[in-house]
């Protein structure tokens, strides 16, 4: 028999966050995350997401075991200001029993009806910058900090009950050889000159920081057009500041400005945290602050986490200066691989911006979709 219940105490939270590891324990591509931090992403005095979301967290449970959760999702600027009746969840996981599945996606579905949604949708998070995607090709393929992974038998549980594809996504890679200063270098310095743009580099961590507000302004305005994109607010940019800006090495960040010094473009990669957090088991303490200063500073793979253009700047060439910035500190660096976070399918742009580097898809992953009628 299984049995829901929902998860309010901090104790009954820990439990939510610290469900993976019994399912995940044997597997040599799952990256664990780091559970006092996933804690804080749940804790509405924490987590700014709160403000304008609300979110119920569930464990179900088979014969007296923890053997499922999900976090449903109600996102109130999506539905108040986008008109988007959407019931969103997320940080589902589940043994391979579709009883315990469709416990949990039952519950989802009757939130959305009680609400009066049209539709429910996941695995997604409370916004843009969250894990999204149930993977679904490129199981034997580490995971990383920024995405979810899980065994191949969620898909099965998905369409048994009746979601249907919504998004896909697609992971790409490429060795930092396929970066060749020809497609880029001559074109980093005619656009530098016809626009009158120049890129700017940091050494230290706080000199991103008076800047980094403009750059979530200018993700909101490099985003806006795709679908269900759901704007940063401006108590979100603080906590996003404090959250990421201090894992992401200052050389990784580049910002491109006119002439002026209005920023009109920015990149954003991060070292591969991998096998680092696989090594600290999800803890922090004794050792585990070392081995993600030690992965920040040695890392040879890197993934790319955000690129932003400014509308009025798009399809102009802009890329070819970030290109250009990156590849001279990934040389310096020694650098082996580069990785892309998941990217719509649809995202025929994107797809313009890395032809050059001759990607490989390595990943795909969905979210599912069901009416709520």
């Amino acid at each position: 028999m299984v049995t829901l219940k929902e998860a309010v105490t901090k104790s009954e939270l820990k439990q939510f966050v610290k469900f993976p590891f019994s399912i995940y324990k044997d597997s040599p591509c799952w990256v664990p995350p780091i559970i006092n931090d996933e804690l804080d992403t749940f804790d509405h005095t924490k987590n700014p997401a709160f403000k304008n979301a609300k979110v119920r967290f569930f464990l179900a449970y088979k014969n007296n075991v923890i053997a499922g959760r999900v976090a449903a999702i109600i996102n109130d600027i999506e539905i108040n200001q986008q008109n988007l009746k959407k019931m969103r969840f997320g940080w589902f996981d589940f043994i391979d029993d579709t009883a315990v599945s469709e416990k949990l996606l039952l519950k989802v579905a009757e939130i959305g009806r009680a609400n009066n949604l049209a539709f429910m949708e996941g695995p997604v998070g409370f916004s843009n910058l969250d894990k999204v995607g149930v993977l679904i090709e490129g199981f034997e393929h580490m995971g990383t900090m920024i995405t979810w992974y899980n065994h191949p038998y969620y898909q099965k549980h998905y369409e048994s009950f009746g979601l249907i594809k919504e998004k896909e996504y697609m992971e790409n890679k490429f060795p930092f050889a396929n970066a060749k200063p020809e497609f880029f270098a001559k074109a980093n310095e005619l656009v530098k000159r016809r626009y009158g743009v120049k890129p700017i580099n940091f050494t230290k961590t706080k000199e991103v920081m008076p800047l980094a507000d403009k750059m979530f302004d200018l993700f909101n305005d490099s985003y806006a057009s795709l679908s269900s994109f759901v704007p940063i607010t401006d108590i979100q940019k603080e906590y996003f500041k404090k959250k990421y800006i201090g894992f992401i090495n200052p050389e990784y960040i580049k910002f491109v400005v006119d002439k002026d010094d209005n920023l009109i473009a920015f990149g954003i990669v991060m070292p591969s945290f991998s096998k680092a957090l696989r090594k600290m088991k999800g803890k922090l303490f004794p050792f585990g602050i070392y081995h993600l200063l030690q992965a920040r500073k040695k890392s040879k793979d890197v993934i790319f986490y955000l690129i932003g253009v400014h509308p009025e700047y798009q399809n102009k060439g802009i890329t070819a200066i970030i290109f250009n910035e990156y590849y001279e500190t990934f040389k310096k660096k020694e650098i082996n691989y580069c990785f892309r976070t998941p990217e719509l399918e649809e995202n025929i742009a994107i797809k313009q911006i890395w032809k050059h580097f001759d990607p490989v898809i390595y990943k795909r992953r969905r979210t599912y979709r069901m009416e709520l009628k």
